[in-house]
């Protein structure tokens, strides 16, 4: 099993999504932890389906 590339952490306030290769904080902070976002991403990353789940994340926390 290869290692994945982006890992969500737990931080105050919720969760980030890290980029372990680029060594960076990706994206926003979630209040629930991303699982099926973080999938897309370490699986084949389709970008519509990669916006789609930004934007259901994104209105989660309003």
């Amino acid at each position: 099993m290869s290692r994945r590339r982006y890992v969500a952490r737990g931080v105050p306030g919720g969760y980030r999504i890290r980029d372990t290769k680029g060594g960076r904080w990706w994206g926003d902070l979630y209040e629930l932890c991303p699982d099926d976002l973080l999938t897309e991403l370490n699986g084949a990353a389709d970008r519509a389906r990669v916006t789609a789940l930004l934007k259901r994340y994104r209105a989660l926390k309003r």
